[in-house]
Order: C-alpha cells, then sequence, then structure tokens
C-alpha cells in the first residue's frame, strides 16, 4: 500500500546524488509506489502543540543536473503523513535540537526515521561513549588540564570537535607537535561545546570502515581510505571508497550494540570503525548508501524501505 512520505532535508538543488544517501532513499521509496513530499527545516512551524511545514510534492530521477521536480507548497500537517525522514545534515546545532522537539510530536502515529528523541539525546560521539570496551582511549572536554593528562598519557592524539560533521577540523597532534598550544587557542575561541580527544591509531592509513545497520543488523559496508596527504577518509574529503568485508570484531560490535540501537528507534545507522575499534554511532543523517552499491555491496535503500514498511504494518 502507497505510503505518504516527507523527507525533511537539506535545499535539495545543492545535494550532490552521486553520493547522497537521502537521495538513494528518494529513489527506492519513488520505485515502491510511495508519494513523496519534500520541506527544509526552516518550513517547519509548531501551532500550539501541533507542528506543521510547508512542503512540496516531490518526484526525483537519476539524472545529475535534472535530478528533482517539485510541485507547489502546501502548509501540511505532519501528522497527515504515514513516515517522515529526518535527514538534513549536521551541524548538530540548536536549530537541529529545535526540529527534534516539534517532529517528537508526532512520533511514532507517524513514524519518524530516526526517532527524533533519540537523535536529540544520542549523538554520534556521544552515544558511542556507552560502548568504552569497544572503543580507542577517549576523552571528551575543554578543560587543558584533562587534555594535557591525556596527551602525556596516550602521546599521539586526535583533536575533534565534539558536533564536528563530515571530518572537518580533525587534527592529530604528535607527542613533538609545537603547534598544540595554538591548536588548543583555536578550539578554545571557535567551539563552546567539549571536544574529543582520541588515541591516534595509525591503522586508519588502511581505511575507515562505514558500516551501515538497518534495525540494528548489518546491512552493509565499506571502505574509506584517506589520500596520501590526510588523515580524514571521509569521501567529501577525498577518501577513497573500497569493497570490504566484515571481520570477527566487527561482527562482535554489531552484536554488542544492536540491541542498544533498536531499543532507542534507531533504524538507519551507520557506525565507523578503524582497527576493529567503534570510534562514532552515526545517527543524525548517516551516509554510505551509494558508495557501498557502487563497490558491489548490497541494496542498502531497499533494506531500509523494508524495514521501514515493515512496521509500518
Amino acid at each position: 500500500m502507497p505510503l505518504n512520505i516527507a523527507v525533511q532535508m537539506d535545499p535539495i538543488d545543492r545535494i550532490n546524488i552521486a553520493g547522497d544517501s537521502t537521495f538513494a532513499l528518494l529513489l527506492e521509496a519513488q520505485k515502491r509506489g510511495h508519494k513523496l513530499f519534500y520541506y527544509t527545516p526552516d518550513k517547519l512551524a509548531l501551532v500550539g502543540a501541533l507542528p506543521f511545514a510547508s512542503t512540496q510534492s516531490l518526484k526525483v530521477q537519476d539524472v545529475k543536473g535534472d535530478h528533482f521536480t517539485l510541485g507547489e507548497a502546501k502548509r501540511s500537517a505532519l501528522s497527515d503523513f504515514d513516515v517522515i525522514l529526518l535527514r538534513q545534515d549536521p551541524p548538530f546545532d540548536l536549530a537541529y535540537i529545535t526540529t527534534t522537539h516539534m517532529l517528537e510530536r508526532v512520533h511514532p502515529k507517524t513514524f519518524v526515521v530516526n526517532n527524533p528523541a533519540s537523535v536529540r539525546n544520542a549523538p554520534e560521539k556521544i552515544l558511542v561513549t556507552e560502548f568504552p570496551e569497544l572503543m580507542p582511549a577517549t576523552l571528551i572536554t575543554r578543560d587543558p588540564v584533562e587534555i594535557a593528562l591525556f596527551r602525556k598519557e596516550h602521546g599521539d592524539i586526535v583533536m575533534k570537535p565534539l558536533y564536528g560533521h563530515g571530518g572537518a577540523a580533525v587534527f592529530r597532534v604528535r607527542p613533538e607537535d609545537q603547534n598544540y598550544g595554538s591548536l588548543i587557542d583555536i578550539f578554545s575561541n571557535t567551539w563552546r561545546e567539549p571536544w574529543v580527544i582520541q588515541k591516534f591509531l595509525p591503522e586508519v592509513a588502511k581505511g575507515d570502515k562505514r558500516i551501515i545497520l538497518v534495525d540494528g543488523e548489518f546491512a552493509g559496508a565499506v571502505n574509506r581510505v584517506p589520500a596520501a596527504d590526510d588523515l580524514r577518509s571521509n569521501m567529501v574529503r577525498g577518501g577513497q571508497a573500497e569493497k570490504t568485508d566484515l571481520t570477527a570484531r566487527e561482527a562482535e560490535i554489531i552484536e554488542t550494540i544492536g540491541p542498544k540501537l533498536r531499543e532507542l528507534g534507531l533504524l538507519f545507522v551507520g557506525i565507523d570503525v578503524i582497527g576493529g575499534y567503534l570510534t562514532e554511532i552515526n545517527v543524525t543523517s548517516p551516509t554510505g548508501i551509494r558508495a557501498i552499491a557502487k563497490t558491489g555491496g548490497p541494496d542498502v535503500a531497499a533494506k531500509i524501505w523494508d524495514a521501514i514498511e515493515k512496521k509500518r504494518k
């Protein structure tokens, strides 16, 4: 039975369809005969206790430069939709958090993917700390004294903003790095939130594996290998996608965290694993669907819609 599906996302005219996971989900939904509607987060409104949005009907096609067609804007009650895809990209800031409060008013009668309360309460670099036995040594703080103690113990470290995304502002700090003090100053003046400091994993040179979980179970994976002159493996930062298989350690990680993800209603999740260590659990707007397909992996978008349709029934 066709579903009425709204997608809350960034401006659709600006996306790179070759690698965009939201676009892959839209293509699969349309293929199944579902009706698509589109809006951006700035079109949300909370009228009393009821959320509305200015939505437009949407048709998509996998053609660069001509990938979407929109209908006339219409004021719609979000409760009128069967499914809402929460798919705008970070930054995970107060504007993002506010949208989760609005969407929470209609979930689960209108099924929001992912559960907006869990997205708000379990950002990727925080949720992962519930599984310290799976992680590299990690510190979350903005206290220079704590950072100095961590650095003294572990030597080679990585620093990044807690709510950063896409590999932005990720720095490796070696024991002898004379830029350390200046870097602390830059972080202090740029971000008010704490930072993530982790022990550097040299295995990152062999790749940072993105593994997609659907309702807590393995759905597909891609290995992202950084460029020779860059620490970051994110494909938007020049990382190269490679076909990959799960290791026994990665299967153990999935088995450990899967029940928690199901409990929280986090249906579409992307985890990052470096050298057998879990570094992030991405729940806001996970990516990797198209890269997995292009490297010969499974059709993750189909698995996601199978799970959504099953839950709607």
